[in-house]
C-alpha cells in the first residue's frame, strides 16, 4: 500500500498535464506543473534510476514558478533511446554522456526554450554537459551534484561493487537479470544508505517512494549504460565552460561527493553560488525540499530578495 506523501497537500494544489514529445530519438514523456500564464518556468531533470516523481516535494515547494520535468530516457514513461529516424522500432542507441545532453538539449528546444533548467545527482552531470554544449540558458542548478569521481568517494567500494551488480543485471539472462536488478531487497538497501533522516515517516515515504519509481527502468541494458555513463563522469569536466550564473544545492552527509569536494567544485564554475544544507545526503529532494525550494527561487528572483 503506498505511503502517503508529507507533501501530498501541497502538490494537490498544483494543475498538473502529463504531455508526450515526439523526438528523432523517440517519444519523451513529460509532465508540466503549475500556471501557464506563471512568469517563470523552470526546466527539471531527475537522478540515476528514479524519474519525475522524485522532484515533485520540490516542485511542491516552488510558489509561482512553472515546472517541465522530463522522465529521461530509459527511465520512468520514457522509452531507451533509438538511433534517430529508426523509429520506435529501430535499433536501441547507446546511453552515453553525449546521448543523454544531445537528448536534453533537444528537449529544451522544443518544450522550454531559453528557461533555466535544474538537474539533480545523475541529472547535474546531464545537464552540465548539455549547457557546456549547445543548450541555452539563463541560469543553471545544480542539486546534489556530482562534483567528484563516484569511485573515489566515500563509498567507492559500495560503487564498484554496484558496477558488479550492472553488470551482472546486464549479463545474466534475461529473466535473472531483471529479477536481480528489481529486487526489492537491494532496492531498499540502496534507499536505506542514502536516507539521513530519523524522521520514521519521512523515512517510511522515502523508501515506498524508491519502491515505487526505482524499478521502472526501460530495459536492462539502458539501465547499465546509464549507470556505466553516471560513475564515469563528473560535473568538473564542464563547470569551466558554464558561464552562466550556478546555483549548487550541496548536502552536509552526502555520501556520493562529499561537501569538500562540493565546496571545491564551486571554484571551478566562472559564477556559481553554493548552499549547503546541514544534516541531509543524497537525498535533498526529499528531506529537505523546502529548504532547497527557497534557495532555488532566491536564486531565480534575485530582485525579490533585494526588495525585501
Amino acid at each position: 500500500m503506498p505511503v502517503a506523501s508529507p507533501y501530498a497537500a501541497r502538490l494537490a494544489a498544483i494543475p498538473v498535464e502529463r504531455k508526450t514529445l515526439e523526438l528523432p530519438t523517440g517519444p519523451a514523456a513529460y509532465w508540466v506543473y503549475g500556471d501557464a500564464a506563471a512568469p517563470l518556468t523552470l526546466l527539471m531533470v531527475h537522478g540515476y534510476r528514479g524519474d519525475h516523481h522524485g522532484l515533485e516535494p520540490v516542485v511542491a515547494h516552488l510558489d509561482g514558478v512553472r515546472v517541465i520535468s522530463p522522465d529521461l530516457p530509459g527511465f520512468g514513461e520514457t522509452p531507451p533511446l533509438r538511433a534517430a529516424g529508426k523509429g520506435a522500432e529501430g535499433a536501441a542507441a547507446e546511453h552515453t554522456l553525449d546521448a543523454y545532453a544531445d537528448w536534453l538539449t533537444a528537449f529544451a528546444a522544443a518544450v522550454a526554450p531559453g528557461a533555466p533548467i535544474l538537474g539533480h545527482s545523475f541529472g547535474s552531470i546531464v545537464v552540465a554537459a548539455a549547457v557546456a554544449g549547445e543548450l541555452e540558458t539563463p541560469r543553471v542548478i545544480l542539486v546534489n551534484p556530482i562534483g567528484a569521481p563516484a569511485l573515489e568517494g566515500p563509498r567507492g567500494i559500495l560503487t564498484r561493487l554496484a558496477v558488479f551488480y550492472y553488470w551482472a543485471g546486464a549479463r545474466l539472462p534475461k529473466a535473472l537479470g531483471d529479477a536481480l536488478l528489481r529486487n526489492r531487497v537491494i532496492v531498499r538497501v540502496m534507499s536505506a544508505s542514502m536516507a539521513k533522516t530519523r524522521d520514521k515517516t519521512l523515512r517510511a515515504f522515502i523508501h515506498d517512494q524508491h519502491d515505487r519509481y526505482f524499478s521502472l527502468f526501460g530495459d536492462r541494458d539502458a539501465l547499465h549504460e546509464g549507470f556505466v555513463t553516471s560513475v564515469s563522469n563528473d560535473v568538473r569536466r564542464f563547470a569551466p565552460q558554464i558561464a552562466q550564473p550556478t546555483l549548487l544545492i550541496a548536502a552536509e552527509k552526502d555520501d556520493i561527493t562529499p561537501i569538500e569536494a562540493e565546496r571545491h567544485l564551486q571554484t571551478l564554475f566562472p559564477d556559481a553560488e553554493l548552499v549547503e544544507i546541514p544534516g541531509v545526503g543524497h537525498l535533498i529532494h526529499y528531506e529537505t525540499p523546502q529548504q532547497a525550494a527557497s534557495a532555488i527561487t532566491r536564486f531565480l528572483r534575485p530582485s525579490d530578495a533585494d526588495t525585501r
